[in-house]
């Protein structure tokens, strides 16, 4: 596996989110990989931005400052390496660490490294490896590339939004978490990548009036009429976040089907790590009887393994409810308090600028509201800032719910198992949580 413009055309375009682009290849490495599915999450940057060939690549000296006290981050000696400590030193910890992978697992990595550099001294790949994880240098060739190859599977609001950082030298090998990997091979893997969004209704005193919507309507569906008043979909959908993340079994299934019937970029089924229901970004949807042959086709795939439609439903929801993830999520998510209407003026003491929306108030009581936010301590600004990045992140995450049904002689110990009644089957599971990496603030 060389990571150059060589081999671009092994890598398949597999997915995105607004941070990371997603690519796949099956692992060529029997030794060290034993033949699991890996993925390369490339970063990707909006096309307003521009960076120079400095710019961006180290922390700059707020964003040390706000992080000071995670060592690892601030030991960081690029962006990349810093993105990927948060993930593992920050959100790990709050949403469990068995359900994060902020990298690859690897014994032997420096073993690894030294075959890979002796072999192909003539490639533009390398590994890094610091506390066993993995991060691959990846060449600007490889990426000039990719984002030809790959433009046309992307949807184009997609495309017209952001395209890849091609300043990023490092890409992040982890595996693929929609197939779950047995001793011997057994049967087949299904799973559920969801995106959850917001799972609660701020209540910060300072929404200001005109926009008190906020505290009564979930943002997921606000977005929902402004997307179909922009024509960007046919219709709005019936989720509801806040029946995820209700704590009801009842309500968190109600959520899971309607999902399933407006899928969008929200909700995707893989099989055998193999996309079969779901868009790959959210443009707009299938006609009516296009839609219909896509959920017929998933429900006879879903029935021929055993397992009728409503019983996957079920076996999501039920997965999802024991594992704890959206409990957890939810707290992390809760950690904003002050909604970003407060958090802005925070920034500005962090950077020791004039606020230029306290500048421009007439309103006396409102000016003297905020002004109990420009008097506080710069720690506990910093704080503040700090778990408003670390919700926006957890906002922004989705989930991956993968299950394989566990069977005589089929080696799944290192899984979690649930038991459907429905089907009278149980099925090993896992479920992990993709973040996209927020630890800088950007008010604009």
């Amino acid at each position: 596996m060389i990571v150059g413009e060589s081999t671009a055309k092994d890598w398949f375009y597999k997915g995105e989110g607004a941070a990371n682009l997603v690519l796949t290849k099956q692992c060529q490495f029997d030794v060290f990989m034993k033949q699991v599915g890996k993925v390369l999450r490339i970063q990707k940057i909006p096309n307003k931005k521009t960076l120079s060939a400095h710019k961006g690549l180290d922390l700059s000296n707020h964003e040390k400052l706000i992080w000071k006290d995670v060592g690892e981050i601030l030991e960081s000696a690029t962006r990349d390496f810093a993105s990927r400590a948060f993930i593992q030193h920050v959100m790990a910890d709050l949403l469990n660490s068995k359900h994060i992978d902020a990298g690859v697992n690897f014994f032997g990595a420096i073993l690894f490294y030294f075959l890979m550099y002796y072999e192909f001294s003539h490639s533009f790949l390398f590994f890094l490896s610091f506390n066993l994880q993995i991060l691959i240098y990846v060449s600007k060739e490889f990426l000039d590339v990719m984002e030809t190859n790959i433009k046309s599977q992307r949807p184009i609001w997609r495309v017209d939004a952001a395209n890849i950082n091609k300043l990023c030298e490092f890409a992040l090998l982890i595996s693929d978490h929609s197939v779950i990997t047995s001793t011997p091979k057994c049967d087949f893997s299904i799973a559920v990548e969801i995106k959850p969004k917001c799972g609660f209704l701020p209540s910060s005193e300072y929404i200001t009036e005109a926009n008190a919507i906020k505290k009564n309507a979930t943002r997921f569906k606000m977005h929902q009429f402004l997307k179909h008043h922009r024509g960007e979909i046919l219709q709005i959908s019936g989720y509801n976040p806040l029946d995820l993340f209700s704590g009801s079994r009842d309500r968190i299934l109600q959520a899971i089907i309607a999902l399933f019937e407006s899928p969008q970029n929200n909700f995707r089924i893989f099989f055998d790590g193999s996309l079969v229901f779901g868009g790959l970004g959210g443009s707009l949807d299938n006609t009516t009887e296009q839609f219909n042959k896509s959920k017929e086709a998933i429900a006879n795939l879903i029935a021929s393994r055993g397992l009728q439609l409503a019983s996957f439903f079920e076996l999501v929801a039920e997965t999802g409810f024991r594992s704890g993830i959206f409990d957890r999520l939810l707290a992390t998510q809760k950690l904003d308090v002050l909604d970003i209407e407060g958090v802005i003026h925070l920034y500005y003491n962090i950077i020791s600028q004039p606020c230029p929306i306290c500048k421009n108030l007439s309103n006396m009581k409102v000016l003297h509201k905020y002004s109990s936010l420009h008097s506080l301590p710069l720690e506990k600004s910093m704080k503040i800032v700090r778990e408003y990045l670390i919700s926006a992140t957890a906002k922004d995450c989705s989930l991956m719910i993968c299950f394989r049904p566990s069977e005589l002689g089929c080696t799944t110990s290192n899984y979690d198992s649930v038991f459907l009644r429905s089907s009278n089957q149980t099925y090993a599971y896992k479920v992990s949580d993709h973040c996209s990496c927020s630890f800088t603030y950007d008010p604009y």
